[in-house]
Formats: structure tokens, C-alpha cells, sequence
């Protein structure tokens, strides 16, 4: 994993919340994939209503479109590690848009004190 703080690439990836990869949920595959890259961080936001190449608008107030909702993928790191990581989207992502955006990371920090250690869901600090 990667300690930031400055110059970043912000790497968004809208897709739709029924997309799957193997039977799996596409966003879940990618923030796995990030993950396993040593990626920075990978978080993954719901929306509430949105529209995409299909032209259709999904919505979470219409009870018969609130099935596929948009979700986006947003992933920052170093701009050599994040476009290192973009063929991995070309086998993933069929439908979807993705967006690179150079960021500035002001404070990334770990969560738990000393560098190495495991804290209780797994995850390792810096």
C-alpha cells in the first residue's frame, strides 16, 4: 500500500449496480483488483438517480427503475500506479465510464499506530 500526500490520480468508474463480473458484483471485483494491486484506497458510492450511454434514467424514487442504480468506483494513488491498474478495467468494465483526474492528496494516514501491524477486520497498517 501506498502512504500519500500530494499529486494523486483519482480514477472513477461509473457503472451500474447490477453489473457483474463471474456472478460477482463488478464494483466488488474492482475494489478487490484494486486492492490486490497494493493500490492506495477504493471506495464505492451508490447514487441516487442517473443516466448512462442506454439514455435510460434510473432512479431510486420510481420503485420499477430502482433496480440498477449508478455506482461509482472513485480509486487514488500515484499516476504510474493507477494507470498501471487501467488494462484490469478494459477486461472488466464492457458498459461504463471511466474518469482520471489529477488531485491533490492533502492527509492519508493509517488507522491503527504502528506500521505493519494487523488491526481486527485484517487490514494493515503503514
Amino acid at each position: 500500500m501506498t502512504r500519500l500526500t500530494g499529486r494523486a490520480l483519482r480514477l472513477t468508474v461509473f457503472v451500474g449496480e447490477n453489473d457483474t463480473w463471474h456472478h460477482k458484483p463488478l464494483y466488488s471485483e474492482i475494489v478487490h483488483r484494486a486492492h490486490a494491486a497494493g493500490l492506495a484506497g477504493a471506495s464505492v458510492f451508490r447514487g441516487v438517480e442517473g443516466f448512462g450511454a442506454s439514455s435510460l434514467i434510473h432512479t431510486s424514487r420510481l420503485l420499477s427503475l430502482s433496480e440498477d442504480l449508478p455506482v461509482a468506483v472513485v480509486i487514488v494513488d500515484t499516476e504510474p500506479r493507477v494507470r498501471a491498474f487501467l488494462p484490469q478495467l478494459d477486461e472488466l468494465v464492457t458498459e461504463g465510464l471511466v474518469t482520471l483526474d489529477d488531485c491533490e492528496v492533502i492527509r492519508y494516514t493509517s488507522r491503527t499506530g504502528t506500521p505493519g501491524e494487523t488491526d481486527a477486520k485484517g487490514k494493515r497498517s503503514l
